[in-house]
């Protein structure tokens, strides 16, 4: 009996047999083959052999230091290979004791990225990329992308992941929320990796910033540095530097979101040079609640105004007018500003921004305060001015200025299309889901996202918070300084 065999799909009935009568219909029958005991054992040995070789390679150092004790076991007795283990522990554990944060660092998270590579990604990364719709499957064979590393830190895992050819980060944006909850984090963001074609996937765990921040302790004049002055933390535990010379800084966030917290923050950081005489803070507080209680401190130092009926944008116009004669004086002299006691670095707060440029029931202040503030905002970095504006509505229609802060961060928003209005588009596909802050104070006061200027990537950061105490200290400080000094 003859048989011919056909190029079919896998699992259906390719073999016929052949039949003298042309017109007699198929009979369809799955073909047998019968392969030799032997040849079946000796295939299963290799695959069992290369999944061993396998395994070795990816762990080879347990993988050495278990041969290795084997090894010493059996040539000197076990209690040779038990001593050493006790002896490793305990260097280990006087390591931990006496400086934890190396110990961590070489030996700590290493091991539990590696632990959790095994025991969370790698096993569970087929089915979550089919689920989220990351894998790919051509001629019925499955493409899935790869696990490149995976570094652990004490809140955040962040995995380096080789994409397949043709996909690109936003197909990872869009299913960022289906990765979180695959792999057991309370979010997921997408970053850009190390070279073309792979992107970072940072899973947090834990917050790290669950809790207040407090009031960051007074440092020597010496020690401020204007292009970063710490006024808080970041979500991977490092401070939180907020850059003043040759900036402007737009705050935005609803109401209890945290902005005094961030104002104050700049204020204490920089309080050791003000009875020094290189900055001067000048202060504008619509509200007269925020900034009041600071006032003696403005005043000593620079300029206070909450003056309704004009005061406040005088204070501006003047501020834009030492600008302007600032500039003059340096033309063809300087291009690069430094403080000092002639020329001090000028920081012009102004709490709810919108009461000026918006809401302010007079038309001709708000043109005099929108013509002021476009004057220092795009031509005041150079010459040591810098704006810092706060305000809760984050709509152009609000202020149309927005574009002249380089430096904006986000608090708590109402809506999540304002996050893409204040640091700009894409932000919130990036992971900045300021609109998702909670609204406890204890939780989510002060905590934020802004643009560090080494990464386009936005940043979670908390602001340390400054109570009335501290505020009062600052202001016995700094006046009681100035007084001893006259």
């Amino acid at each position: 009996m003859a048989w011919e065999f056909r190029k079919l799909g896998p699992g259906e009935n390719i073999a016929v047999e052949a039949a003298d009568d042309p017109f007699a219909p198929p009979k369809w029958a799955p073909p047998v083959w019968h392969m030799p005991e032997g040849l079946v054992l000796l295939v299963n040995a290799l695959r069992g052999l290369l999944a061993l070789v396998v395994f070795c390679v990816r762990n080879i150092i347990p993988v050495s230091l278990a041969g290795g004790l084997a090894w010493l076991g059996h040539s000197y007795g076990w209690p040779v290979p038990v001593g050493l283990v006790i002896l490793a522990g305990a260097g280990l554990g006087a390591w931990y004791v006496a400086d934890r944060a190396s110990f961590l660092r070489w030996v700590g998270w290493p091991v539990r990225s590696r632990w959790r590579l095994v025991r969370v990604y790698r096993r569970d990364w087929q089915p979550v990329m089919v689920t989220a719709g990351l894998s790919r499957t051509h001629k019925r064979r499955e493409y899935l992308p790869a696990i490149v590393k995976v570094r652990c830190g004490p809140t955040t895992d962040r995995v380096l992941v080789r994409m397949l050819k043709g996909q690109a980060p936003d197909a990872w944006e869009a299913v960022a929320a289906n990765l979180a909850h695959g792999f057991g984090a309370s979010l997921c963001r997408v970053r850009s990796g190390d070279r073309p074609g792979r992107v970072w996937l940072e899973f947090v765990r834990k917050d790290a910033l669950a809790t207040p921040v407090p009031a960051l302790p007074l440092v020597d004049a010496a020690e401020v540095d204007l292009s970063g002055v710490p006024v808080g933390r970041c979500e991977d535990g490092s401070p939180w530097r907020l850059r003043l010379l040759g900036t402007h800084v737009l705050i935005a966030g609803a109401t209890g979101a945290g902005k005094g917290s961030v104002l104050w923050s700049v204020v204490r950081a920089v309080l050791p040079l003000m009875p020094a005489g290189l900055v001067e803070v000048w202060a504008i507080d619509p509200k007269r609640m925020e900034l009041s209680f600071g006032r003696a401190l403005f005043e000593r130092y620079g300029r206070y105004s909450s003056d309704p009926d004009g005061g406040m944008v005088a204070l501006l116009e003047d501020a834009a007018a030492d600008m302007n004669a600032r500039a003059e004086r340096f033309a063809g002299v300087t291009r690069s500003f430094a403080p000092s006691h002639e020329h001090p670095f000028r920081i012009i707060i102004v709490d709810e921004l919108a009461f000026l440029t918006a809401y302010c029931p007079s038309k001709d202040l708000r043109r005099r305060a929108e013509s002021a503030l476009a004057i220092l905002t795009s031509q005041g970095r150079s010459v040591g001015y810098c704006v810092i504006g706060a305000q809760q509505d984050a709509r152009k229609e609000v202020n149309n200025l927005r574009n002249l802060f380089p430096t904006r961060i986000a608090l708590r928003l109402d809506e999540d299309e304002q996050v893409d209005m204040v640091l700009g588009d894409g932000s919130r596909d990036r992971g900045a889901f300021a609109d998702q802050i909670s609204p406890v104070p204890e939780i989510g006061a002060g905590v934020g996202f802004v643009r560090l200027e080494t990464s386009p990537d936005p940043v979670r950061v908390r602001a340390a918070y400054v109570s009335d105490d501290d505020i009062r200290h600052m202001v016995a400080l700094g006046v009681g300084e100035s007084g001893e000094a006259a």
